[in-house]
């Protein structure tokens, strides 16, 4: 038999070793390897191998707690650290909420001072008759609409906003500036939409923005009021810009869960609309 081999120790026949010698020098030499890796047998389905001490060749195996274990249920779940640095689930947030620590632990927040979050990455394409930004979540002080670029497709429509898509005449304006009749307001009460957006008079409306501050939006127990500006010009002489504005406000109670965009009477040819959440 040679010189144990290194690292393991396991002794090899040598080449000068007799024939009648290899069965027992074999058997020495399984033996050993059989001792080294007997610590890699049984375990269960879902078992860990794990060090048991620090002497080389320790192995034990263990339930899946003492190595790696996927916590996550849902689409969007995080992973970390937790007390004694075992592996803890950290849910999805909703819409809006922004991740901050807690206690020492990651956690998702709704955000408490300043900023605008943007509620529909990206914009919603205005196109076809109505567009519906729903789902809004209640977790903010106010909303902020950013209606861009809108355009009709017949010249003769003008932009109408709904909330909860409510059309009955819930809607008062207040006061509204009117470039037909030199920038004079006039109040209207009683209206089917929330906001009426084109010069009054004009017939060949070419394009426009608007935008609308809606405040208190998720309380349940006032009127809700709103601000509204545009800026539209027409086709005829796209130096005439006309610009509007109102003070708005819908006489229910109700929360504002969606906002509807309409035209009043066929589709929009363009625009974008950005929906922001105030904090």
């Amino acid at each position: 038999m040679s010189n144990p081999t290194t690292p393991f120790g396991w002794q090899m026949p040598e080449n000068t070793d007799l024939v009648t010698d290899l069965p027992a020098d074999f058997e020495v030499f399984g033996q050993a390897v059989a001792t080294d890796l007997q610590y890699l047998l049984g375990g269960t389905t879902g078992q860990v191998l794990a060090k048991a001490s620090a002497t080389d060749l320790d192995f034990v195996w263990s339930a899946d707690a003492a190595g790696m274990t996927n916590p996550m249920t849902t689409t969007g779940d995080s992973i970390y650290s937790s007390s004694g640095s075992t592996p803890a689930r950290l849910g999805i947030g909703s819409a809006g909420q922004v991740l901050t620590v807690a206690s020492g632990l990651p956690s998702w927040a709704t955000p408490t001072s300043g900023g605008m979050t943007l509620l529909n990455p990206g914009g919603t394409a205005l196109t076809g008759a109505s567009v519906a930004l729903t789902g809004i979540p209640g977790t903010y002080q106010d909303l902020r609409l950013v209606v861009r670029n809108f355009k009709p497709v017949t010249g003769s429509d003008h932009l109408s906003v709904y909330v909860n898509n409510d059309t009955n005449s819930r809607y008062n304006r207040w006061p509204v500036s009117d470039p037909s009749t030199n920038g004079n307001t006039s109040q209207s009460w009683a209206e089917s939409s929330w906001a009426y957006v084109s010069p009054p008079g004009e017939t060949t409306l070419f394009q426009g923005t608007a935008i609308f501050n809606i405040f208190d939006y998720a309380n349940t127990s006032t009127w809700k009021l709103g601000q509204m500006y545009a800026i539209n010009n027409n086709v005829g002489t796209p130096a005439n810009v006309n610009f509007m504005q109102q003070l708005i406000y819908y006489n229910q109670v109700t929360a504002i869960s969606s906002i509807y965009l309409k035209t009043t009477g066929g589709d929009f040819s363009s625009g974008t609309a950005f929906l922001y959440g105030v904090s």
